[in-house]
C-alpha cells in the first residue's frame, strides 16, 4: 500500500462519530475494498459484551455494499501507542483476506500484514489458505 493518507483520514473522521458513552474510548477504522473506502467507529452498549468494534462496523458496511476482498485497513485512536485490533476483529478481517494494516495515533504509524497479527488465522479450517 503506497498512500495511507486517505484511509487514515477516513478513519479519523469515523472516530469522531464513535458512540462511547461508557469508556470514552473512541476508535475509527477504514477499510479499502476494490478502490472504495468503508468506515466504522466503535459502538458501545450498556451490556458491554454487545459493543461493536470499529473494524467490524467497517467490514459490515463493505459487505452490505456487496464487496468482500479487503485490501487494507487503518485503525486509529488517541492513544500513547497505536492500538491493535482485538482478537475477534482480527478473525473477522482474516475472513476476507490478508490485508495490509496500518495502526495509527496522532504521531506514529505501524504497517504490516494482518497475518503477522493473526498467524494461520484460517489456514487448515475448511481447507482455506487465507
Amino acid at each position: 500500500m503506497d498512500n495511507w493518507e486517505p484511509l487514515i483520514q477516513a478513519a479519523w473522521e469515523a472516530r469522531e462519530r464513535a458512540y462511547a458513552p461508557y469508556s470514552k474510548f473512541h476508535v475509527g477504522a477504514a477499510i479499502l475494498v476494490s478502490g472504495e473506502i468503508f468506515t466504522g467507529c466503535n459502538v458501545e452498549n450498556l451490556s458491554y459484551g454487545l459493543t461493536i468494534c470499529a473494524e467490524r462496523v467497517a467490514v459490515g458496511t463493505a459487505i452490505a455494499a456487496g464487496l468482500q476482498r479487503i485490501e487494507a485497513v487503518a485503525v486509529v485512536a488517541d492513544t500513547e501507542l497505536p492500538i491493535s485490533p482485538c482478537g475477534a476483529c482480527r478473525q473477522v478481517l482474516a475472513e476476507f483476506g490478508d490485508p495490509w494494516v496500518c495502526l495509527a495515533n496522532r504521531e506514529e504509524r505501524i504497517v504490516f500484514r494482518l497475518s503477522e497479527l493473526l498467524p494461520r488465522g484460517s489456514a487448515g479450517i475448511l481447507d482455506r489458505t487465507v
